[in-house]
């Protein structure tokens, strides 16, 4: 299978407070770059006789597919959830409320680990029952330092006033609301 880059999500020259040039860059060049490299990955797997091949060679390029896949996804989430600032929707609020205490919570908890991460590399996430992503923040330097410099808490702020939650709400209601959320 051929992976194709999703177009952007969001208009890269609406999102308050970043500017249209990292949006870009990042679009372009990290989530672009992965998607290039998955089907690189994938041709070479697609080309390799797995009963000939090495068991070093089979599981590097299993592990690279899925760390350039997960790359993938998490920035076409990532992406998805940029827009102008809303709220959740009732469904999700709530359930935020229930599994959190209170979305205060949950948004200080979400915040307080994006700081905890700028500097380093990684990513926060609200999942949908603890394994499938519905809001995805990308903590890789890529995603701010064009910005925000090494000011990392800047960005996770600016980052939480520019979330498209109708996406998240969609995400969550496609997955169902009976389960828990986690971060």
């Amino acid at each position: 299978m051929t992976y194709a880059m999703k177009p952007l999500g969001c208009d890269p020259a609406k999102i308050q407070g970043m500017s249209e040039r990292l949006i870009v860059s990042h679009y372009e060049n990290n989530y672009g770059g992965a998607v290039k490299r998955l089907n690189l990955i994938d041709e070479q797997l697609a080309g390799l006789d797995y009963a000939q091949a090495a068991g070093f060679l089979v599981n590097g390029l299993k592990r690279e597919q899925l760390v350039a896949m997960n790359s993938m996804i998490l920035h076409e989430l990532f992406f998805d959830g940029l827009g102008q600032q809303s709220a959740p929707g009732p469904a999700l609020h709530d359930a935020l409320a229930k599994d959190f205490g209170s979305f205060e919570r949950w948004q200080s908890e979400f915040i307080a680990m994006g700081k905890a991460l700028g500097g380093g590399s990684g990513w926060v996430l609200l999942s949908w029952s603890g394994g499938t992503p519905i809001l995805a923040l990308d903590m890789y330097e890529h995603s701010y330092h064009m910005d925000f410099g090494a000011k990392a808490d800047g960005y996770v702020e600016v980052f939480m006033n520019a979330i498209n939650w109708h996406n998240t709400d969609r995400l969550f209601q496609q997955l169902g609301s009976g389960s828990s959320m986690g971060t």
